[in-house]
């Protein structure tokens, strides 16, 4: 009795070293297996690191296409997780740093902020002290300038600004302590005036 199998059972029965060989050789059902195999681990470690289910999706399917376009350059296809995960790590750093943060609102939410922002004079005076901070902190020297930027306004963490500035977290802990001491130095010198 013979069995015979199907293009996709016999796809299913390779190891994944067989699948990277046939996938560096062109072969796109091949990857496609590889795709089935590996997505939902691609897809849990985006998610982990862009803390975003929408963005995890895509995150992972760029990682994918960069995968089957960089295949042949793979030398070990035994490491094809590893790389995949290495992939993962280094697109999600360029996507977290080159997107603003994205963040999604309930309509409650939205219409109680909405209604929170206050009456005419109280938007012109938030409006005022915001011109007052960045004043402030366009006198500030250009590290303390960039160190609250960093943390501030681009919403970044200790270990990103550490990476970023290629300093130590307790570095960056002392320049976000300082910098914040001195832009209130000029915040007081600024309101005595």
């Amino acid at each position: 009795m013979t069995v015979t199998m199907t293009l996709t059972e016999e796809l299913q029965a390779m190891t994944v070293v067989e699948l990277v060989r046939s996938a560096q050789e062109g072969d796109r059902l091949a990857f496609g297996e590889l795709f089935q195999r590996y997505r939902p681990g691609i897809v849990a470690l985006a998610l982990r690191r862009v803390r975003n289910a929408d963005e995890a999706e895509e995150l992972a399917q760029d990682v994918f296409i960069q995968a089957m376009e960089k295949i042949g350059q793979l030398r070990v296809p035994e490491a094809f997780g590893g790389w995949l995960r290495r992939i993962v790590h280094r697109m999600a750093i360029n996507r977290l740093t080159r997107r603003p943060p994205t963040h999604a609102c309930d309509p409650e939410t939205l219409e109680a902020t909405c209604f929170a922002i206050g009456t005419p004079d109280d938007v012109a005076l938030h409006r005022e002290e915001a011109a007052g901070v960045r004043a402030a902190v366009d006198q500030l020297g250009i590290m303390d300038r960039q160190t609250l930027q960093a943390f501030y306004m681009n919403g970044q963490s200790l270990i990103e600004m550490s990476e970023a500035f290629d300093a130590p977290v307790g570095t960056i802990k002392r320049r976000l302590h300082v910098a914040r001491k001195r832009l209130a130095k000029h915040m007081d010198v600024a309101q005595a005036v």
